[in-house]
């Protein structure tokens, strides 16, 4: 694959420039979305609600995959990361309010915690850019 074929996008992120990431890479066919928060900027959305959070997280994970032409429709994959097991059907309700028609695959793990402790969720997303059969 050479560099032509991959593409990146930055979303501002104060991380992704101090970490050296991007939010969302398109290499060929695929598009991976990395670790996404409720953070807008330096203001957390939905502080104590994971329902709120993981909308929020979800939604800009989308956006970013609207960089490349592609909508909730062309998401195969999910992850989700919570820090704690009595959020987990809150997040559910949010990850089916979004991609219950669509159907990813989808992981959802319990982790220790995040950079910042007001986190509750973290996502990933990776979309297929050809054509999707059902």
């Amino acid at each position: 694959m050479t560099s032509e074929a991959v593409r990146r996008v930055q979303s501002g992120s104060p991380w992704e420039e101090s970490f050296g990431f991007a939010r969302a890479v398109a290499a060929g066919d695929r598009v991976l979305v990395s670790g996404t928060t409720s953070f807008k900027g330096d203001v957390l959305y939905g502080e104590g609600d994971p329902y709120e959070q993981a909308k929020v997280a979800f939604t800009s994970a989308v956006e970013a995959i609207g960089e490349f032409g592609l909508d909730v429709g062309s998401v195969i994959r999910t992850r989700m990361f919570l820090t704690h097991s009595r959020d987990v059907d809150e997040v559910g309700r949010a990850h089916k309010e979004l991609f219950d028609a669509v159907r990813p695959v989808s992981t959802l793990l319990v982790v220790e915690g995040f950079v910042d402790p007001r986190i509750l969720v973290e996502v990933e997303l990776e979309a297929f850019r050809g054509a999707v059969n059902s």
